[in-house]
């Protein structure tokens, strides 16, 4: 164990696979973090009910079980235990997680020597939508997500006294209290840190499709409903997974209007789409008419494999 002023070798440090995450089917415990043994991690377990407490749907659980589970192999790699961190881990850790590749995407032996340079090398853009290809390090927005979680988790054993007396990951220096705690709202919001050890991030301007490219792929789809799906996903911003889960009873197509179940709060919304959404998919319907279920609880969309596609 390294003490505060005593160096780590990060470079030398190997952080093994060690644990893994499961998939528990219970709605009470959907998901398990165990250590190398196979025994369930109990301050993980602790701080996923207190989430599941507040709201947070399974996938936000799964994603911050994640996170905690490459902090406790980099605990484990370090030989420290969770409630013994201090500063100098959360540190490190923040170091490492910027320089170090990504678990499965080390190309051969020379990428440990080039792992500083991979992580913030963004590769070669796409030259239609601008998007930059994954890197062989962890984004940067997986950083500044991972330390949000393990300040979270450390703050939730400070208040319920399982925990060290100070939180590992701290503030920035000269903040107290949450970002933005007295903001004006008829001023603009100032770019403010909130943890010590979160990286900034470059304001990116939104990847874009040109219209002519655009055209190119929708011309190029094979059935009136990949074009209703397509169709909606651009004119409501919905998400890919909210769309599929559509029932039939969830297009209005008198108010221009389908209602999809968000996926951060599980909430019920409409959106509104535009009417050219609604034509492809009334054809995509009549296609279908009497080859599929058509109840207002049945699923909306089919899949190809039980008609023929129409060019």
């Amino acid at each position: 164990m390294a003490g505060q002023d005593e160096p780590r070798d990060l470079a030398a440090l190997v952080v093994p696979q060690a644990g893994w995450l499961e998939r528990a089917e219970d709605p009470w415990e959907p998901y398990r973090l165990v250590d190398q043994a196979g025994t369930l991690v109990g301050p993980v377990a602790a701080f996923l009910r207190d989430l599941q407490a507040s709201g947070r749907p399974e996938t936000t659980l799964r994603a911050y079980a994640i996170a905690l589970l490459r902090w406790f192999r980099f605990l484990w790699a370090t030989g420290v235990p969770w409630d013994q961190a201090t500063r100098a881990e959360a540190r490190d850790f923040s170091r490492w997680i910027q320089i170090a590749v990504k678990p499965g995407r080390a190309g051969g032996p020379g990428d440990a020597a080039r792992a500083g340079a991979a992580a913030a090398w963004a590769g070669v853009p796409n030259p239609v939508t601008g998007k930059a290809p994954p890197g062989s390090g962890y984004a940067p927005a997986t950083v500044t997500h991972s330390e949000s979680i393990l300040r979270g988790f450390y703050d939730f054993h400070l208040e319920t006294g399982t925990g060290p007396i100070v939180n590992p990951f701290p503030l920035a220096r000269g903040r107290r209290g949450r970002a933005h705690a007295h903001h004006n709202p008829m001023e603009p919001y100032r770019g403010e840190r909130s943890g010590r050890y979160r990286p900034r991030l470059a304001r990116r301007a939104p990847h874009h499709i040109p219209e002519e490219k655009f055209n190119e792929l929708f011309a190029a789809l094979g059935s009136h409903r990949d074009r209703a799906l397509v169709a909606f996903w651009v004119s409501t911003g919905a998400r890919a997974s909210e769309l599929l889960g559509l029932s039939r009873r969830d297009a209005d197509p008198g108010q221009q209007l389908i209602a999809v179940i968000r996926k951060g709060t599980r909430h019920l919304q409409q959106l509104p789409a535009s009417p050219d959404a609604f034509v492809w998919l009334r054809l995509y319907q009549a296609q279908m008419h009497g080859l599929v279920p058509a109840g207002p609880d049945d699923p909306l969309w089919m899949t190809c494999g039980i008609w023929p596609p129409t060019g």
